[in-house]
């Protein structure tokens, strides 16, 4: 019987995550990266790498030999990356299983309201547009070539390395303040729990909102932080004030509450950080000391 072999383009935050899992259970991981950098980091945790897109690689054996595909590579202007260098090969491949990580950026503003993945894609950011045109080329794959793709959109993420208590503790932590502003967050270890429990129960089309279940505001996150830490918590900025980048700025013209009952029903999620609290607790407790 063959290893199980995941082909990870675009090998990221998450999908390392899913591989340290992987890889403790004997399967075999390959992650593609553009840079021999982050090449080395990936055969550090004990994947193999592969520079791609680059001269003379080939995607060919990788491709014939992966049981399980995932693609967590953003899309641009001009479409998704992956596809634009290799759609064709990739139409042929076998796998048992592909996934492709999207975002609730797709569902664009509904004002705080709930939503699932029932609801229209209406995204309000040129980004938005972008994963959406990119979740229905993976799609048309599919329809098309019955490649068994499942597609995944991911809540705002966070987790070790990825958390607010480095700007709590530096003192650059701000809580801005807009009315209404709500959405849902995600730990990286339940991104990996949702992708194995897909990878266990394949259905081949489907999409999955992998989220937490409590929307909160992103004040309150940053409060909390500051709280476990024993540190003030950051003054309010009115967010009509507050000094941001073009993309900051963009993160709070949204506001949704994302429902995950169709990951827990049909999947048998369930998440280890059910709410923000949980995950800023644990990520807390593997926190280096304070210099």
């Amino acid at each position: 019987m063959s290893t199980p072999t995941l082909l990870s383009f675009g090998h990221g935050y998450s999908a390392r995550r899913l591989a340290r899992d992987l890889l403790a259970e004997g399967w075999r991981v390959i992650g593609t990266t553009r840079s021999e950098e982050k090449a080395d980091e990936i055969r550090a945790a004990g994947a193999e790498a592969l520079v791609w897109p680059a001269e003379g690689a080939d995607l060919a054996r990788p491709l014939a030999e992966a049981t399980h595909i995932l693609v967590s590579a953003g899309p641009d202007a001009e479409g998704d990356p992956v596809l634009r260098a290799a759609g064709a090969q990739i139409a042929q491949a076998r796998p048992a299983w592909a996934g492709y990580l999207s975002t609730t950026g797709v569902y664009g503003d509904r004002d705080g309201a709930w939503i699932d993945e029932s609801s229209p894609r209406t995204p309000a950011t040129r980004r938005g547009a972008w994963r959406v045109a990119a979740e229905d080329a993976w799609l048309g794959l599919h329809a098309a070539h019955g490649l068994p793709v499942h597609v995944f959109r991911l809540a705002g993420i966070y987790g070790p390395g990825r958390g607010p208590f480095e700007k709590v503790r530096q003192g650059t932590a701000r809580r801005i303040i807009k009315e209404g502003q709500v959405f849902s967050r995600i730990h990286v270890d339940d991104i990996a729990a949702a992708l194995r429990a897909s990878m266990a129960r394949p259905n081949p089309g489907a999409a999955y909102n992998v989220n937490d279940d409590h929307p909160a505001p992103p004040e309150d996150v940053i409060a909390h932080a500051a709280e476990l830490l024993g540190l003030p918590i950051p003054p309010a900025i009115p967010f009509e004030e507050a000094e941001m980048t073009p993309m900051a700025r963009s993160f709070y013209s949204e506001s949704k509450r994302t429902s995950n009952a169709r990951m827990k029903q049909e999947l048998g999620v369930e998440l280890a950080y059910p709410s923000y609290r949980e995950g800023l607790a644990a990520l807390l407790a593997d926190l280096d000391p304070a210099p």
